[in-house]
């Protein structure tokens, strides 16, 4: 984004670039407060949005602030004496039981942490190893599976499935920034991050200091749990395991059950001892592959290979959403189903269409249909309503009565006899879009 000349657009670029600029290595919180990499970071922060933190500010309202404080604010980061808010603590729930925490920064303390990744990156992301793929730019979820999968066809058939325990939660602030301080010298910015880590949360109007973590949810913490991890990495290339690491999710791929159990009892000494962490034993197993769920996906093997398919609990998790939506007691009007079905698998499809699974796709979209022609059965509901309605589709007369006066009920129906009055082609018509046509065209397109 660039300036465009109002009085709150030129507080962010009032200095000129070569203000501060510098090559000196200590120098890093004035390529920080630059006027292009600020205005990249306020670009980020309105285009991720977001709730407001403890302050109530909205990211709607950033602009303003910048403009009556901006001068003063960053004054204070190149002093050092900047001091962060503590975070807003929102709890959300666990697809498979439990709490995530997760802190908002106030929309000012966002604008800071995004421009403090923007810098930090490019010095420390080089250095990651090849294995890590969580939070990275130019890697995604997809590359991390697709590797897995490679480890998988290469003989490595058992998976040494760990997660971390309450990662975001336990990192040790002394062992972070020693990581940290590894490779970058500049103290205002080591300040800087120590009092993110520090700043505390509001619990109930109480501010809560936090002694260990970094919270989820604020631009700076993926960045953080990389570095955190980097050792971990590291270890695990010396040793010459294949692996594949996404944030705290971490699965290591060997040859055999035994070789498995090994590696999960050394690595889980490394983690706790060296990294002060713990390994979640409920969470972690050593076992097939196609046993274990890696970032929503599993794998199957075939008589050409192995390939990957959406794990069984996400088909679980994508029903109850459908199930949600499509509740013939929810009140809400076809039309507006339609449109949230859309939104949701148009979604889910994109990412998930990395399963060459296209007979599950299609089992979904006609049970989706069923579930959508029962509400409609449901709201048709008078016998007489149902008479004109089935009459309106072509069906004859004594059909559409008999029909409308049946006493089976709304699930029989949708599943049965009104798939073939309201096939494919009539919900097509009606805007609704198919998980199989997503994936075709996804899939086309690669």
């Amino acid at each position: 984004m660039k300036p465009r000349g109002t009085a709150g657009e030129r507080s962010l670029g009032a200095a000129r670039e070569s203000e501060g600029a510098s090559s000196d290595p200590n120098a890093l919180m004035e390529k920080v407060v630059a006027r292009d990499n600020m205005w990249a970071a306020l670009s980020r922060v309105e285009q991720n949005k977001g709730a407001p933190g403890i302050d109530g500010m909205g990211v709607a309202d950033l602009r303003a602030h910048l403009q009556m404080n901006w001068a003063a604010t960053r004054e204070a980061l190149l002093t050092g004496t900047y001091e962060p808010k503590p975070v807003r603590r929102v709890e959300i729930p666990k697809p498979d039981g439990g709490v995530r925490l997760l802190g908002i920064p106030t929309v000012m303390d966002r604008l800071i942490q995004q421009a403090l990744l923007q810098v930090l990156q490019p010095v420390f992301d080089p250095t990651f190893s090849e294995h890590s793929f969580g939070f990275r730019p130019g890697r995604s979820a997809h590359d991390a599976v697709k590797a897995a999968l490679g480890h998988i066809e290469a003989g490595y058939d058992w998976v040494v499935d760990m997660d971390l325990e309450k990662f975001f939660d336990r990192v040790q602030h002394d062992k972070l920034m020693a990581r940290v301080g590894r490779r970058e010298r500049d103290k205002r910015v080591l300040r800087l991050i120590g009092r993110y880590l520090r700043a505390g949360v509001m619990v109930n109007g109480i501010c809560v200091t936090t002694e260990e973590g970094t919270p989820q949810g604020g631009p700076l913490s993926p960045l953080l749990a990389n570095i955190m991890l980097d050792d971990l990495d590291r270890e695990l290339t010396a040793r010459g395991h294949q692996f594949v690491r996404v944030a705290d999710d971490c699965n290591v791929y060997v040859r055999s059950e035994r070789a498995g159990q090994r590696v999960m009892a050394s690595v889980r000494h490394f983690v706790e001892e060296r990294l002060g962490l713990r390994v979640n034993e409920r969470k972690s197993t050593v076992d097939r592959p196609w046993n274990c769920k890696f970032l929503g996906f599993s794998f199957y093997r075939t008589k050409d290979g192995t390939r990957v398919r959406v794990h069984k609990r996400t088909l679980k998790r994508f029903k109850d959403r459908v199930r949600e939506i499509t509740g013939r007691s929810n009140g809400w009007s076809m039309e507006g189903r339609i449109r949230a079905l859309n939104r949701y698998t148009t979604g889910w499809m994109t990412y998930f269409a990395l399963a060459r699974t296209p007979s599950v796709y299609r089992n979904l979209d006609s049970w989706i249909r069923a579930r959508l022609r029962a509400c409609l059965w449901k709201q048709w509901k008078q016998p007489r309503t149902r008479v004109r309605e089935l009459r309106n589709l072509g069906l004859p007369e004594w059909t559409a009565i008999g029909w409308a006066n049946t006493r089976k009920g709304h699930w029989r129906m949708a599943s049965g006899p009104l798939n073939r009055a309201l096939g494919t082609a009539w919900w097509r018509d009606r805007g609704l879009k198919t998980l199989t046509e997503r994936y075709t065209a996804l899939t086309a397109s690669r």
